[in-house]
């Protein structure tokens, strides 16, 4: 009776888990969005200001619209002006023209429709071989980076996540040759890494390393060939 207890008790928490949690995070966020917006509106637009309960959820909603008034304004030749004359504004600051560079070259490479960034997922060899990380094509190596590294390859640049925070890692680049694809999306593989590995896709045991990949330092390297070695065996045995 007990074990029977126990066994249902943790199924009710299993299924309740992920429920509770997402709800959570969803009432956080929108409570977090509403504390920062409403306090900028004025009370005479406020709907608050007129009624006797507050409206969860309103911040968010104002925040879309805001966002969305924003892109249509930078959409036409008017808005567009008035961003480069912020942009000149903002360049002409040493330190902060520095940090707006990088946080918009990030955000254009994350929303950009055309961008193929976090698209293929591979194994690589590393921290050392014979051990093999998940990692993210993120990029095509070019200019210097594909003259030193690709000596003729194609270079890849990929984004090694930790595990369980993704959002940081280290970032390489090796030869093309060097990476085994996975026939995994980006979303099982981020499912894989948060989960330590727990939550496995049912295709990763079967084809995560193909049985020709290399074993030895240098994932690009040639496997080995069982006729080559015979022949190599018996040149030694006719060696005196």
């Amino acid at each position: 009776m007990l074990r029977w207890l126990r066994n249902r008790f943790l199924t009710g928490l299993v299924v309740a888990a992920p429920i509770g949690i997402t709800i959570w995070l969803i009432i956080t966020f929108v409570s977090f969005v509403d504390r920062v917006i409403k306090p900028l509106i004025p009370a005479r637009y406020n709907p608050e200001s007129y009624l006797p309960f507050a409206i969860p959820g309103m911040g968010l909603l104002i925040g879309i619209l805001a966002l969305t008034l924003l892109g249509a304004l930078a959409a036409n030749i008017f808005g567009r002006t008035l961003l480069d004359i912020g942009e000149r504004i903002v360049n002409g600051v040493p330190l902060i023209r520095n940090i707006y560079s990088a946080l918009k070259q990030i955000v254009e490479t994350v929303f950009q429709s055309q961008s193929n960034a976090f698209q293929e997922v591979v194994l690589v060899e590393y921290p050392m071989a014979g051990s093999y990380a998940v990692a993210f094509v993120a990029s095509h190596g070019k200019g210097v980076i594909k003259s030193v590294v690709g000596k003729g390859d194609e270079v890849i640049g990929v984004f090694i996540p930790t595990t369980p925070n993704p959002t940081s890692g280290f970032l390489l680049f090796i030869p093309r040759s060097k990476a085994i694809a996975l026939d995994l999306s980006v979303e099982e593989a981020a499912k894989l890494i948060i989960s330590f590995g727990m939550v496995t896709p049912d295709r990763l045991p079967e084809g995560a390393i193909p049985a020709d990949a290399p074993v030895k330092a240098g994932a690009g390297a040639m496997p080995d060939d069982p006729e080559r070695e015979e022949d190599d065996a018996s040149e030694k045995s006719e060696k005196p």
